[in-house]
């Protein structure tokens, strides 16, 4: 980015001074508290929401820190900053404490949304307030029969005279929908009006406050929104999942954010940001596993290494097989925040790229592969967060070591935010598509070049990586032309080949980042030896995925 001059304001020194000072945040602070805020969770008090204890301090002193506002726009107090170095901020905060860092994700969200469809009075008002961090943000989508399909939202909107709404309705599972870290709290809400056209083009996008805010900024009368309950969950206890209902008492005031019956596009904002960030937290998650079962295989002492002549135990870690554990491990963490990382850098193309052109090509690409960096790093993450309990051996199992927590943390990852089916249909039935075919086209291209520079490299230590990239982009190749073809003649047998054909996808692209960290990686042994045991143990699985994606959807119609 600093190189083609999308972030020329920027240096190495600066960025290495953010992520080093986030991680002794995150390390000092936040990291401490993941433990007892998974055992004491949040608690609903007489409709007030209390978070764990040392949450509202840790809260104050991200807020103190500036950490809040690093990406966001400079015109409210923002401090302007690429996604991608955001994004890596993002990962050190819920590698740390995965229930803390949904709070400031949604908020993030939530600026970007306002930031975009609101008025100038709505963003002269709300904005400073949330990236300061006073006030965080909600998304309210889902009801409770209305999940991932929003056709069925049944939130109700009626136009008053002064040119607000009243709003009436229930949202279920909305993450911070009520708590006391901060003194405001800022809803974003779909709704229909009372003559919306039916299904997803009569929702609109209203703001309801938490608390009203009076013509001079100042708080003012309680808002007719409440917690009516918190959900008992798998996983991130300290996160507070609530139902919330407005307009018990006759409407919560809400306003409009963009055109009314448009508001699904400006959600789709904050929706599609929120993808990123979660594909981010399964990144987290599994380098925080990683991280944990490394250190465990290096201290605990069973059985001896093949040869040994040692008197006494030696560490897990010398194992063939757990070895391989570990570096499965290590290598799909990595593949995740490769496809994460570039998907933020396109993100920052789009918005900060000098021309028109790379802007366009950009918003192509941050298209073509959110829903990639989504899907593939959450289930990444239960994969990982699995193995690690499965190094940890029957330490895993039970709760002190802290193993079982990351997975039962990560469960929820390929579920909200648009579960990982949803996500493998959005690629195949609109991003494929796009242009024709030609953005995936381009970005296959972009995967062969990679692969012909591993080629050229004479290095023993590369091993088979440059034929088994070959061997799984070929098979992407062959899968990406039969289901742009079954997209248009067979759409059923795309459905029920597009979990595999992500799957695939993401075997491609993981692999290509990887290859590409090895090429630079001068000389570092470690780089090369992901990148290698990914293409020789992981992506390998590719050829087999694409005969699945071509052959395999007739028995899945087939069933009864």
């Amino acid at each position: 980015l600093m190189a083609n001059g999308a972030a020329s304001d920027l240096d190495e020194e600066t960025i290495r001074a953010i992520l080093e000072e986030a991680g002794r945040f995150a390390t000092g602070v936040l990291d401490p508290l993941n433990w007892s805020g998974d055992r004491v969770g949040s608690k609903l008090v007489n409709g007030v929401v209390i978070t764990p204890p040392g949450w509202k301090d840790a809260y104050d002193q991200f807020v103190a820190g500036g950490w809040t506002a690093l990406a966001c726009p400079l015109e409210f107090g923002g401090q302007g900053l690429p996604s991608v170095v955001s994004m890596a901020v993002c990962e050190i905060w819920n590698a740390a404490n995965l229930a803390f860092g949904v709070c400031p994700l949604l908020t993030n969200g939530a600026i970007d949304s306002v930031h975009i469809g609101g008025s100038a009075n709505l963003k002269a008002r709300y904005l400073p307030k949330m990236v300061a961090g006073e006030w965080t943000g909600t998304m309210n989508l889902t009801e409770p029969q209305a999940g991932s399909d929003l056709n069925a939202v049944a939130t109700r909107a009626v136009k008053q005279a002064d040119g607000t709404y009243k709003i009436t309705g229930t949202k279920i599972f909305i993450s911070y929908g009520e708590h006391e870290l901060t003194s405001n709290i800022i809803h974003l809400v779909l709704a229909r009006l009372p003559d919306a056209p039916a299904g997803t083009r009569g929702i609109s996008l209203f703001l309801v406050p938490k608390i009203l805010v009076n013509g001079d900024g100042s708080l003012g009368a309680r808002n007719d929104v409440v917690c009516a309950g918190l959900e008992h969950k798998l996983g991130i206890m300290a996160s507070p999942t609530c139902v919330m209902k407005f307009g018990e008492q006759g409407g919560a005031t809400g306003y409009l954010v963009g055109l009314e019956n448009q508001g699904l596009a400006t959600m789709f904002v904050m929706m599609n940001a929120a993808r990123l960030a979660v594909g981010v937290q399964g990144v987290a998650i599994a380098e925080r596993a990683t991280q944990r079962a490394l250190a465990f295989a290096g201290e605990r002492r069973q059985g001896r290494a093949l040869g040994s002549t040692s008197k006494s135990m030696d560490p897990i870690a010398v194992h063939p097989d757990v070895r391989r554990m570990l570096m499965t491990m290590q290598a799909m963490t990595a593949a995740a925040r490769g496809i994460c990382f570039a998907t933020a850098a396109a993100t920052d193309l789009a918005h900060r790229g000098i021309d028109e052109s790379m802007r366009t090509s950009a918003s192509a690409r941050v298209a073509l592969l959110t829903p990639i960096a989504k899907a593939f790093a959450t289930d990444t993450a239960v994969d990982v967060a699995s193995l690690g309990i499965q190094v940890h051996g029957g330490m895993g199992f039970v709760e002190e070591t802290g193993a079982a927590q990351h997975l039962r943390d990560a469960r929820i990852l390929p579920i909200y935010e648009g579960t990982n089916g949803i996500q493998a249909i959005d690629l195949v039935m609109r991003k494929l598509p796009l242009e024709g075919g030609a953005v995936v086209r381009a970005y296959l291209s972009e995967l062969a070049t990679t692969v012909a520079q591993v080629e050229a490299i004479n290095n023993a230590d590369f091993g088979k990586l440059a034929q088994r990239m070959r061997d799984t982009l070929t098979a992407l190749d062959s899968a990406t032309g039969w289901m742009l073809a079954a997209i248009v003649k067979t759409p059923e047998a795309a459905l029920a080949s597009a979990t595999a054909y992500l799957r695939l996808f993401s075997l491609a692209a993981g692999g290509h980042y990887l290859a590409k960290g090895a090429l630079m990686a001068d000389g570092n042994a470690h780089h090369i030896r992901l990148a290698r045991f990914f293409a020789e143990h992981i992506s390998v699985a590719g050829p087999g995925l694409a005969v699945s994606v071509m052959e395999g959807a007739d028995v899945v119609a087939k069933l009864d």
